[in-house]
């Protein structure tokens, strides 16, 4: 995995949960706490992340093929309704690679299809279930008489530290890596800051055996992703209401309805363009950090 040196150098980074299941073994350790399954040859999983699908700028996840399942894995700190497209469209792009060229999609014989799992492992701050679904399908607005013809699934499972005991019980990795963020944020609650937090929580965790052998060997790498990672929540938490608090005095002051209106747009789209130059991200993920429906991205993409 390529060194963070800086907040902006997102597209030469990976997050630590990818880092922490890096290896066949600890990806197959995984998929058996979550299937139920007891396979103990790491040579069958096949791992075929897509690390340059810039559509989407997934960096977060690993997906891999395992008897005839396939499987993406992604980790998210923030809710997103979304989550059950982007499955959708990376998805694709895994079958896309699988069969193209190689198989003929107009013969009289049934493909044989590896089944899809999506599954999101989330670990942010707001109150969610041990295990929850985003279906695709929710999004569509058309009405029709009958069931709609695409649909993706994520399942997504609360990761945080006393979420999904049996899973963690299963899976000493993840169980780690939960005890690990549950340390940075207990650390961050009495008062530290970010290198303090995540330097203290290092060094225990270190002398617990937790997560021990990436934290000794790579401690530098880590602490640096770290503090990217919650820098940038931080930064985009900070725009938000920076465009909030400034959209609502601006529309004060050039009337009340029209005039909020138009004050919140000029500051959205000033916060967008900060997080696109600050962040290193696009205009879209921009947009989507600071909440902006997808049906309004036009809107500002032209104000831009």
């Amino acid at each position: 995995m390529c060194e963070a040196t800086s907040s902006t150098n997102r597209q030469h980074k990976d997050r630590l949960f990818k880092k922490v299941f890096g290896t066949k073994e600890d990806l197959l350790s995984l998929y058996n706490a979550i299937n139920n399954t007891d396979y103990s040859d790491p040579n069958d999983v096949e791992i075929n992340t897509v690390e340059d699908f810039i559509y989407m700028s997934m960096k977060n996840d690993v997906s891999f093929l395992i008897y005839d399942v396939l499987n993406l894995y992604e980790h998210q700190s923030s809710q997103n309704p979304n989550m059950a497209f982007r499955g959708f469209l990376y998805l694709a792009e895994l079958y896309k690679g699988m069969f193209s060229g190689r198989q003929d999609l107009y013969s009289s014989v049934r493909l044989a299809l590896p089944t899809p799992q999506f599954i999101v492992f989330y670990n942010g701050t707001a109150d969610e279930p041990d295990e929850s679904f985003i279906k695709m399908s929710d999004a569509y607005v058309g009405n029709i008489s009958g069931e709609p013809s695409l649909e993706c699934t994520a399942r997504l499972l609360n990761i945080n530290y006393g979420h999904n005991k049996e899973l963690m019980d299963k899976c000493k990795r993840l169980h780690d890596y939960s005890a690990l963020i549950k340390k940075i944020r207990d650390n961050q609650k009495a008062g530290m800051n970010n290198v303090e937090a995540i330097d203290k929580a290092v060094d225990d965790c270190i002398k617990e055996n937790l997560l021990a052998d990436i934290l000794s060997k790579h401690r530098l790498e880590v602490t640096q992703v770290l503090l990217t990672e919650y820098d940038e929540e931080l930064h985009i938490n900070n725009e938000k209401d920076i465009s909030y608090n400034k959209g609502l005095e601006q529309g004060l002051e050039q009337g009340i309805e029209r005039g909020i209106e138009q004050g919140r747009n000029e500051q959205l789209l000033e916060s967008i363009k900060n997080l696109m130059t600050n962040l290193g991200l696009s205009a879209e993920e921009a947009m989507k950090s600071l909440g902006i429906e997808q049906a309004n991205f036009d809107k500002y993409l032209k104000m831009m």
